[in-house]
């Protein structure tokens, strides 16, 4: 199963200018945790619900603040969209991520976000655990 078949296509974006606020309000509106960043037309990074509060808000930054790079998970790990739910799988395992940015192979542009719950909903459960199982895991 390629990665178009499960990715959700209508991905929302902050720019680099946007507040911290910004991007909370498009989280908590949408029902979602992570927004891609762009500068431009230029994928620079990624943002997540904990990023706000641990990398941010814990920090005592000002909410209406710009987001700048400084505050974006970046390079962004990507995917492309003709690539197999096993290698999504493999890079989320590698890199201990519950989300991927899915770009289109013929431009590179973004197409779409690949979740943890998608692959879940979409293969078998030994795939998603052992996801699962290394994203929890500590970092050393």
């Amino acid at each position: 199963m390629k990665l178009k078949e499960i990715m959700t296509n209508d991905v929302e974006v902050i720019r680099v200018n946007d507040t911290l606020q910004t991007a909370a309000r498009k989280m908590r509106d949408l029902n979602i945790g992570f927004l891609p960043v762009f500068d431009g037309d230029q994928l620079i990074g990624v943002i997540s619900d904990r990023d706000i509060i641990v990398r941010a808000i814990a920090e005592g930054t000002d909410p209406n603040s710009m987001l700048g790079r400084e505050l974006a998970t970046s390079p962004a790990i990507c995917c492309f969209d003709d690539e197999g739910v096993d290698e999504a799988a493999r890079t989320m395992h590698d890199n201990q991520i519950r989300r991927l940015v899915i770009l289109s192979r013929q431009d590179s542009r973004l197409v779409g976000i690949v979740s943890l719950s998608d692959l879940a909903l979409n293969t078998n459960g030994k795939l998603t655990g052992k996801v699962l199982k290394s994203v929890f895991e500590p970092v050393g």
